[in-house]
């Protein structure tokens, strides 16, 4: 009778320590799988927005509004569609966001986290529409940052028209 609640009380406690832990390791194939089916989240490095799918039926794709130039884009999902987090290095191109011309859904923090996304960018956001949902977008720099949590886009299936974006424009 003791083995059995030994074996499940040990279970538990594996389970309990990969909870906090797996969230905080770097990406590798081993934690990426695990990630993938305890958490449902996927995370992908690209060292350009070239080299990223576009096409939106795609798990990584990005927006239209990314830049082909940028560099250094990460991209982490959650794998039944209801987040997303993007983060990129602005190319010479600059950066132009489309606006939302419609009703902005409210929208709330990321519902991912990453070791690499700062914990105060919901402070500086702002709305940017265009794509099948709406994104919320912080541009430091020459480093942008977005999230989705799903929230349609009120803009979804119209044409959307570049505006010069708050932050600076790379040189």
């Amino acid at each position: 009778m003791k083995r059995p609640l030994v074996i499940a009380v040990a279970t538990v406690g594996v389970l309990a320590t990969a909870a906090f832990v797996l969230p905080e390791l770097p990406p590798n194939a081993a934690t990426d799988a695990v990630k993938a089916q305890l958490f449902k989240e996927k995370e992908k490095s690209f060292s350009s927005a070239a080299d990223a799918p576009r096409d939106s039926g795609r798990s990584f794709a990005l927006p239209a509004w990314v830049p082909q130039d940028a560099t250094h884009v990460k991209v982490k999902i959650r794998t039944n569609g209801e987040g997303r987090l993007i983060r990129f290095t602005l190319g010479s191109a600059g950066f132009r966001m489309p606006p939302c011309d419609g009703r902005t859904q409210p929208v709330g923090a990321p519902a991912l986290r990453a070791r690499w996304w700062p914990s105060d960018a919901r402070h500086d956001a702002r709305p940017v529409c265009g794509d099948a949902v709406q994104y919320q977008v912080v541009v430091r720099g020459k480093r942008v940052y977005a999230w989705t949590n799903g929230e349609a886009s009120p803009e979804a299936g119209k044409a959307a028209t570049a505006v010069p974006s708050p932050g600076p424009a790379a040189p």
